[in-house]
């Protein structure tokens, strides 16, 4: 971005990312306007449940195509639903044994981030070696989808199998936002469930004005025992008073900050991207 307002929105964010004790990638995409800003926007960043928009952009792909109905009903056993493993899914449903339509399925792990639900969608579409090559198909190959979130909880490497760079995962955002790989309806259905999302809301929701639309989904890895967190994220697209969207990614890796300067840290780029870009 050659502008006034991007270099010091630039000179703001870098200032801001200190805190984090890390390495922090954000990108921003101002769609209407063509404004792009990245920092470490080519670095590689574990996405951890970030990647369940790209699963969900999968799944809608499938319901456009008719393969999928978002009301066809899917049976879950017990063994669907692990333990030791973040699931408001298996907390409704603890004995299993239950019939759920495919849009509760999605709403479960996009909007609640449930990691059972986002195993049991893989599971549905061809596992992560069908999204990732749908998000290559689709021009984005600075990204890797690879393991499950079971086969993430299996060992602390496995999550840096699931990477992006903010640069790809912005693109990705701009390429759904500009309505050229869903069709309205599909569209306007993962909106409302990013929307909704109810994970991460002091990130990039943070610190904006109250009442601001924001289309996001977080990611978070636990802490291991030096005290470094491998992944606080979020990524979504802001609506700004004059009508028009700004997309942002915010990626935190390996960091030795708490959990509340980590979200702090996003919900202040968030704001002073929304400063920069609220007035046309």
């Amino acid at each position: 971005m050659a502008s006034v307002r991007g270099d010091s929105l630039r000179a703001e964010i870098e200032r801001m990312i200190a805190p984090a004790r890390g390495l922090v990638g954000v990108a921003v995409h101002v769609p209407e306007t063509g404004d792009t800003l990245t920092i470490n926007g080519d670095a590689r960043f574990p996405m951890q449940s970030v990647y369940k928009f790209p699963l969900a952009l999968a799944v809608l792909r499938q319901v456009d195509q008719g393969t999928l109905s978002l009301s066809q009903e899917l049976q879950l056993s017990k063994e669907d639903l692990l333990p030791n493993t973040w699931s408001p899914l298996r907390e409704r449903y603890p004995d299993g044994n239950v019939v759920v339509t495919l849009d509760e399925l999605l709403t479960y792990t996009v909007s609640l981030s449930d990691n059972n639900g986002c195993d049991i969608l893989f599971r549905l579409v061809g596992g992560p070696a069908a999204v990732n090559e749908y998000v290559h198909g689709l021009g984005i190959t600075d990204m890797a989808i690879v393991a499950t979130e079971e086969e993430m909880h299996r060992g602390w490497e496995v999550q840096f199998q699931n990477w992006s760079s903010p640069a790809a995962m912005c693109r990705l955002l701009d390429a759904f936002y500009s309505g050229n790989i869903l069709s309205q309806r599909s569209r306007e259905y993962l909106w409302s469930l990013m929307v909704q999302a109810a994970t991460g809301s002091g990130r990039l929701k943070g610190r904006l004005p109250e009442g601001t639309v924001v289309a996001h989904k977080s990611g978070s890895s636990g802490t291991n025992d030096e005290g470094i967190t491998a992944a606080t994220n979020d990524v979504g697209i802001i609506a700004l008073p004059w009508g028009g969207h700004v997309i942002l990614v915010v990626f935190v890796a390996d960091s030795a900050a708490d959990k509340q300067t980590r979200d702090e840290v996003i919900a202040d780029i968030a704001r002073v991207v929304w400063d920069a870009y609220s007035h046309q």
